[in-house]
């Protein structure tokens, strides 16, 4: 059977699909090719026969905690949805798909709350507050953030506040109201963190010097990569290197935090930071270096960092600067730090590092004054680096007369 949710408008019943299939997060968005995610890179394939639709669980218990956590029982199909929302079945679907729900036919399996969630989105749109564009992106990035917190919150959380404490008790007999004790605390612990990491985003937007800045601004993008971390899975035990990896980011996201800067993600054995200017970002290097030779579990740990230019869209951050301060990283030698010379022009014009080692040592033996650098530069060997051409890094390190 074909379904084409691209033609599918609020005025007409798409053909019902009983069809269930593969596995993935059951969501709303209607089967069919034809509804797509808009946007960057975004992949439009041909109109092809779908059976592939995640039909939502009839488990007793997950419908009770479905409703639980929802607030509301299931009441629409998909269309049916769309429908009471004003909103096209195609739009519904993008918008379902971008938050990253999977196709669940015309299931009746949704919410007052999924109706309210398309009429405002939807409304937004209307209204001209959002381009369609970028209501999708709304959609996709919250849905992206969220879906990964709610990961880890059942995979780290509540996977080992479940556990039966007394013998002959179930799961199912303890999962109920510890959610129904959970919910309203960190719902409200969300927003709360949300509004606060808003309020700092917003704060470095109007800072920015025109529009143009607010896209494409001059930052610090750090890499901090974990050596030998292939190596080290093939030893260690799955609840072994899970724990090796979660002390390394969470090492990482609070040093990152503490001295200023933004993590701008994590990949098991790397994480991205950014930071606004070069003192900040080269504080967090050389903490990050420190704090990974303190621990004995850890492997060797090595950081690239490149000042430049960088386009920042749904948090992340992209362009040459990234790729540079990448491929520093995969050159650095063990515990050390490895920084471009756009970086190291930066740290010298802010008088944090000296134009030259031999000069300073002879104005610091001349003076009876601690010495006002904070950090040295010594330069390495040009060398190719691939895609970017010839680049001459520079090892970065702290002085030893440093107040």
């Amino acid at each position: 059977m074909t379904v084409d949710d691209t033609t599918s408008g609020a005025g007409e019943q798409p053909p019902s699909d009983s069809s269930s299939g593969s596995s993935g997060t059951a969501g709303p968005a209607a089967s069919g090719s034809g509804a797509g995610q808009n946007g960057p890179g975004a992949v439009h394939p041909p109109h092809r026969e779908v059976d592939h639709t995640a039909e939502p669980s009839d488990d007793p218990l997950a419908i009770r905690l479905e409703q639980l956590i929802l607030g509301a029982e299931r009441r629409y199909t998909p269309f049916q949805a769309a429908r009471t929302a004003g909103v096209s079945m195609e739009l519904a679907s993008r918008f379902w798909r971008a938050m990253g729900f999977a196709d669940i036919g015309q299931a009746k399996a949704l919410t007052e709350a999924d109706v309210l969630a398309l009429r405002r989105l939807a409304g937004l749109v209307e209204a001209g507050l959002l381009s369609e564009p970028m209501a999708i992106q709304v959609a996709r990035s919250t849905g992206q953030t969220t879906a990964r917190l709610a990961e880890w919150q059942i995979d780290s959380f509540l996977e080992g506040l479940t556990e039966p404490p007394e013998p002959g008790m179930t799961r199912t007999e303890v999962t109920y109201p510890l959610v129904e004790l959970l919910l309203p605390e960190l719902e409200e612990f969300l927003v709360y963190v949300w509004r606060r990491q808003l309020a700092a985003a917003t704060g470095r937007v109007v800072q920015a010097a025109d529009d143009e800045e607010m896209v494409d601004r001059r930052l610090a993008v750090g890499f901090a990569d974990l050596v030998g971390f292939t190596r080290l899975t093939r030893r260690l035990e799955e609840e072994e290197l899970g724990e090796l990896v979660e002390s390394f980011e969470t090492t990482c996201a609070d040093l990152v935090a503490a001295h200023g800067g933004r993590l701008i993600k994590t990949l098991g054995d790397e994480v991205l930071y950014a930071a606004d200017d070069a003192r900040t970002a080269a504080e967090i290097a050389l903490r990050l270096i420190d704090a990974m030779s303190e621990d004995e579990t850890m492997p060797a740990l090595r950081v690239g960092i490149a000042f430049g230019t960088v386009t920042t869209r749904m948090g992340d951050v992209f362009g040459t600067t990234v790729n540079l301060a990448s491929r520093l990283t995969s050159i650095a030698p063990k515990d050390a730090v490895l920084v471009d010379g756009a970086f190291a022009e930066e740290l010298v014009r802010t008088g944090d590092a000296p134009e030259s080692e031999t000069e300073a040592a002879a104005a610091e033996k001349e003076s009876d004054e601690p010495s006002p650098y904070r950090y040295g530069l010594q330069p390495m060997w040009q060398r190719p680096v691939r895609g970017l051409g010839v680049v001459e890094p520079w090892l970065l390190g702290r002085r030893p007369a440093a107040p």
